[in-house]
């Protein structure tokens, strides 16, 4: 059973902290602005170390919702930085957070930073279950944050079957394929889904089940968020550097190879040639 470490790690799940939309202009009593806000919005522009800084000048007035933002700010300057220190500092600050102290939402969000780190700390299966326990909830907040979440746990789930027997990977793989079908009934535009079953069966050896994913992931690329954008790399490469080489691999006649490799590419390349985006 071949790997699938073609995906580049799952994106950051950054739409969990956006502030609540204002509501319609009209008289209203005055409200206290939020102490967290600019925090929130440096979390959710990508600038992680001004978050934690803004979250930090109101920690002891704020408490458990600025420790959580401490936390899950920490987190992504690892996946940038993959400083041991700054995981044991985010992992410090969420095992700090009382939860009880939570609303609603932020104990969703509370729930992906200790499966993100988990997940770093190489915890997947651990992971993988504190992902998709929130899976319904997440819904709640839009098809965006929910695929992200999905990515996440799918690759949870790949890491963590890479260290199980051959037997146990293919049921696993089974069920992964299984789901992410399911997932894309629901939802055509999921682009975890999509990924995933083209991955997922090429991971199970099912080479042809998981081309024809691939270019139906392809095409589906059309319909995601971003048109593609970030789908549509991932899927280049678990074709190129992964389908196409087992395919060709697979030919018993030796003299065959590189007619066959140089046929599967030029195939590749004019469909995503006919799929390209305007």
């Amino acid at each position: 059973m071949a790997d699938t470490a073609f995906r580049r790690l799952a994106a950051p799940i950054l739409t969990m902290l956006v502030l609540a939309a204002p509501a319609a202009a009209q008289p209203a009593p005055a409200v206290a602005a939020d102490p967290l806000a600019p925090a929130r919005t440096h979390y959710n522009e990508g600038r992680f170390e001004e978050a934690i800084q803004a979250a930090e000048v109101v920690k002891d007035t704020v408490g458990a919702p600025a420790t959580l933002i401490i936390g899950r700010a920490g987190l992504e300057r690892f996946r940038v930085t993959a400083d041991p220190a700054q995981l044991a500092a985010a992992r410090a600050a969420l095992s700090h957070v009382d939860a009880s102290r939570l609303s609603e939402r932020d104990r969703l969000d509370l729930v992906v930073g200790l499966g993100e780190a988990l997940f770093f700390d190489e915890h997947y299966h651990a992971a993988a279950d504190l992902f998709e326990s929130i899976l319904d909830e997440v819904s709640a907040l839009g098809p965006a944050p929910r695929d992200q979440l999905l990515d996440w746990w799918a690759t949870a789930v790949d890491r963590h079957v890479r260290g199980l027997p051959a037997d146990q990977r293919a049921e696993a793989f089974d069920r992964l394929v299984a789901r992410m079908e399911a997932e894309l009934r629901k939802d055509p535009t999921s682009a975890a889904a999509a990924y995933w079953v083209a991955a997922a069966s090429f991971a199970r050896g099912h080479v042809d089940r998981a081309w024809d994913a691939a270019v139906a992931g392809w095409v589906r690329g059309i319909m995601t968020v971003d048109r593609g954008m970030a789908l549509r790399p991932d899927l280049d490469r678990l074709v190129r550097d992964a389908i196409i080489p087992e395919r060709v691999r697979r030919i018993q006649a030796t003299g065959e190879v590189a007619a066959t490799e140089a046929s599967l590419l030029a195939e590749w390349t004019l469909f995503k040639e006919q799929w390209a985006r305007p």
